[in-house]
């Protein structure tokens, strides 16, 4: 009787083993979590200080939008660019916005563009679109992260002075 209680405690440590759970590798858990993530969407999009009061994830992005065309139509209805090329009623320009809230404009032009000279529209874009307000990076994770995207632009039509 004596010995019962000790080989109690040892049944106790023994079975324990059968217990163990198995512990994932971190190379596992790693790749697991790369799957989930989604890597062609962001958790915040990028804003600007007039859209942040905006909640909805949704409408935030439709006012950056809306925001990013606005100024950048505004800032190439003060050049010529109407009246040079007549025919362009729209460009698409690829905005690429860095984490560092930094941005880079690149026209977006169809293969068939031999009716304007691309480089010229190009350097006017470059010489307009500067000093925009602050635009905040979009958010992954946590993390700022560069996004792209295209804006349709409409030119408006000047009427040439007489």
């Amino acid at each position: 009787m004596k010995q019962f209680p000790f080989f109690i405690i040892l049944l106790f440590i023994s079975s324990c083993q059968y217990f163990e759970k198995q512990i994932p590798s971190e190379k596992e858990l790693l790749q697991k979590e790369l799957k989930s993530i989604n890597w062609k969407e962001v958790d915040e999009f990028p804003s600007v200080v007039d859209c942040e009061k905006v909640n909805d994830k949704k409408l935030r992005q439709q006012c950056f939008f809306e925001v990013m065309a606005q100024l950048i139509q505004e800032k190439l209805d003060i050049d010529t660019l109407s009246i040079l090329y007549p025919e362009l009623d729209t460009i698409e320009v690829k905005v690429t916005i860095f984490p560092n809230s930094s941005m880079k404009f690149e026209p977006q032009f169809t293969k068939d563009s031999v009716a304007y000279d691309t480089i010229k529209i190009d350097s006017i874009l470059q010489a307009r679109l500067v000093d925009f307000p602050k635009v905040n990076p979009a958010i992954k994770r946590g993390v700022p992260v560069k996004t792209q995207l295209i804006l349709p632009i409409i030119i408006k039509a000047k009427e040439e002075k007489k």
